[in-house]
């Protein structure tokens, strides 16, 4: 009977552990010791090179982790489901316990700077990725950056305004994106999207957005008089310039929500990844925009 149990426990540890994490340090910065947490298909073959959903989550750049909840389900989605390497990031929260945090007191040029540092832990996650290529059993080629709320902001800069943010561009020469999953994403201006560094966009964005603008419109709506106000280009503006460049882009656009389009959308994850399939795998080219109402 023992022994009976004994296999039981067994198996049901095998199943849990059936689809494979590891986790890694990418950088160490100060006091921030910076991780990812890697998911594998558990069907992996030795042969195998697998496209990478490279995920940043939100929290205003104050909170958060990489494996809340529905981050660390995400990932897990795309390993168990897509066959696609998996992985969430850490960054530094440099607004975590400030006296102004992310909003309309927080100056402009604090703002820029948060945004700044973002990217760079953004591009140095990618950066280990493609460093250790092989062992992860990564397509360096593959690269889908995504993010919510606060990530989504970090990789559509991390994309889009690479030469704007980062003077060393050269430590980055190997890194490459193929695709962008953004929820409720802005950058800092849009006309740095260009023919050479646009690729296939998913962008989900409630047009009532009061935090991350939807248009091109203040952050957070911050009045003009604020120390926080600065201009940034919302999901809408990004469509509009991809669709310029005759570039995919899957645009869900939420009539009357706010920010809670952050949230990852779950039900919607199988489109999300054939359209990435049809765009980035098959190299078609698909423009979609879907208009709902919020309930």
């Amino acid at each position: 009977m023992r022994n009976i149990i004994a296999i039981l426990i067994s198996l049901f540890t095998f199943g849990l552990s059936a689809q494979q994490m590891e986790t890694y340090t990418y950088a160490i910065k100060r006091n921030d010791t910076l991780k990812l947490d890697v998911f594998t298909p558990e069907n992996i073959k030795k042969t195998d090179t697998l496209p990478v959903l490279l995920w940043m989550h939100g929290g205003g750049f104050s909170g958060s982790h990489r494996a809340y909840q529905d981050d660390k389900k995400l990932v897990q989605y795309v390993a168990k489901e897509q066959n696609y390497i998996g992985v969430s990031i850490d960054y530094r929260l440099l607004r975590q316990n400030t006296e102004t945090g992310f909003g309309c007191d927080c100056t402009k040029d604090e703002k820029l700077e948060t945004f700044k540092q973002a990217v760079i832990d953004y591009l140095d996650a990618a950066k280990y990725l493609v460093e250790h290529a092989d062992k992860l059993q990564i397509d360096t080629t593959k690269i889908v950056a995504g993010g919510s709320s606060a990530g989504a902001e970090g990789i559509l800069n991390a994309v889009y305004m690479r030469e704007y943010f980062v003077d060393n561009t050269k430590d980055y020469n190997d890194v490459s994106f193929a695709g962008i999953f953004s929820c409720a994403g802005a950058l800092v201006d849009a006309s740095y999207i260009t023919e050479d560094n646009a690729v296939p966009s998913v962008l989900f964005h409630g047009t009532e957005d009061q935090l991350v603008p939807f248009d091109n419109a203040p952050h957070h709506y911050c009045e003009s008089t604020k120390d926080g106000y600065i201009i940034l280009d919302g999901s809408n503006i990004i469509t509009q310039k991809l669709s310029e460049l005759e570039t995919s882009f899957y645009f869900n656009i939420v009539k009357g929500a706010q920010h809670e389009i952050a949230t990852i959308p779950f039900s919607d994850l199988d489109k999300v990844f054939n359209f990435f399939k049809q765009t980035v795998i098959n190299n078609e080219v698909i423009q979609t925009k879907i208009i709902k109402t919020k309930l």
